[in-house]
């Protein structure tokens, strides 16, 4: 773990677990990181990635405007990412085309990830694959080309497999975006039985 913590204070990609599948992730700020780990994954710059929190406090710290959002703290920790405002344009370079917005994730980490993450704080994540492929649920799954130019590999074994599902907190009715480990009805009701 101290590997994986260095490496991200290096500005350097890892890989990581989730509580769905196996990430890249890379220090939060400044924006170099970021670009590095874009570059490596052969993401477009336009397309966004999520900022991913050890907890719901530390995801408020970065994100204020989130407040204390019954939503939010209904769903997190868990398989969600969540498309939520961005007044202030915060991590420009993670929101892609849609600098208004930003993904925010904190997930039911494993004790490997959740002792990396507590070290080094928010970390951008996005899921250890090649645009298009297919997301790793073991470390094997992951392209060599990804895997071969990482800081560091945490392997806790095989995931779920299932990316997070996305839902958008932007509009005046929450909307899923990327139905994932959550049924969208599942995730619907739980939104709405936060809001009453």
């Amino acid at each position: 773990m101290n590997e994986a913590a260095a490496a991200i204070r290096a500005g350097l990609p890892v890989v990581l677990p989730t509580d769905t599948v196996y990430g890249l992730a890379c220090a939060a700020d400044p924006a170099a990181p970021t670009e590095r780990l874009y570059a490596l994954k052969g993401r477009d710059a336009q397309q966004p990635s999520a900022l991913l929190a050890p907890d719901v406090d530390a995801l408020v710290a970065a994100v204020p405007e989130l407040g204390e959002s019954a939503v939010v703290r209904a769903l997190l920790p868990g398989p969600y990412t969540l498309v939520v405002p961005n007044p202030a344009r915060r991590y420009p370079w993670i929101t892609g085309a849609s600098p208004a917005s930003v993904g925010v994730r904190v997930p039911d980490l494993p004790t490997a990830s959740a002792e990396v993450l507590a070290d080094v704080g928010c970390v951008v994540a996005t899921s250890a694959n090649l645009p298009g492929g297919p997301d790793p649920a073991r470390v094997e799954e992951i392209p060599p080309e990804l895997r071969e130019h990482v800081g560091a590999i945490v392997d806790v074994g095989p995931l779920p497999g299932t990316p997070s599902t996305v839902v958008d907190l932007t509009g005046a009715v929450p909307r899923i975006l990327r139905e994932g480990a959550v049924p969208a009805a599942t995730a619907l009701d739980l939104i709405a039985s936060a809001l009453t």
